[in-house]
């Protein structure tokens, strides 16, 4: 077994929180050396708990049509990673899923580097964008305008979830000026 396959083995097998989780552990990732684009989001949903797969919901809808890719090409983990912040369904709070759990942290950083050809790294959502840009105070919405989707390595998303329409109707230069930008960044690396 090769370290890669032995590393993502490790992380399949975790059961460190196993009594917290109310659904039980099922960590949900995609992982390659060979993917060109990573995806950080925040931690599986119920549905994505039940389901195995990464952004089986209508978040994955949403982000696949922001991508302007398919399915085919989103689940192709040649392709794209997906490496949320807590990879276990955390359960739900009064205002939606709970905080991605800590126990997933010492992980992050072994599998990241074993992501060489990372060419794009998409952030969604808080829990991921406060891990990559610790230092940023301002709003989620201040963060995606700063972002030059041309150049920066790491692009800031709103999360895709439905619980975001509101965010959506409120700053229309998201889908009308920002998206098609960053469907041409990604036109340059998928194939």
């Amino acid at each position: 077994m090769t370290e890669h396959a032995e590393l993502l083995q490790e992380v399949r097998d975790c059961r460190r929180c196993e009594a917290e989780l109310p659904m039980g552990p099922r960590p949900v990732i995609q992982h390659h050396p060979e993917a060109r684009i990573l995806i950080v989001g925040q931690a599986p949903g119920r549905r994505v708990h039940e389901s195995g797969k990464p952004f089986d919901d209508p978040s994955g809808v949403r982000l696949r049509q922001w991508m302007n890719i398919s399915a085919e090409q989103f689940y192709d983990p040649k392709q794209l990673a997906i490496l949320p912040m807590g990879f276990c369904y955390p359960g739900t709070g009064a205002s939606g899923d709970l905080p991605p759990r800590k126990e997933c942290l010492p992980w992050r950083e072994p599998l990241m580097a074993m992501l060489p050809n990372i060419k794009l790294t998409i952030l969604l959502g808080q829990y991921a964008q406060r891990y990559h840009f610790p230092d940023h105070k301002g709003s989620l919405t201040d963060l995606v305008k700063q972002a030059d989707v041309n150049s920066d390595l790491m692009i800031p998303l709103p999360h895709p979830s439905p619980r975001n329409n509101r965010w959506l109707k409120q700053q229309p230069w998201f889908e009308k000026d920002f998206i098609p930008l960053f469907q041409q960044r990604l036109s340059k690396i998928t194939p």
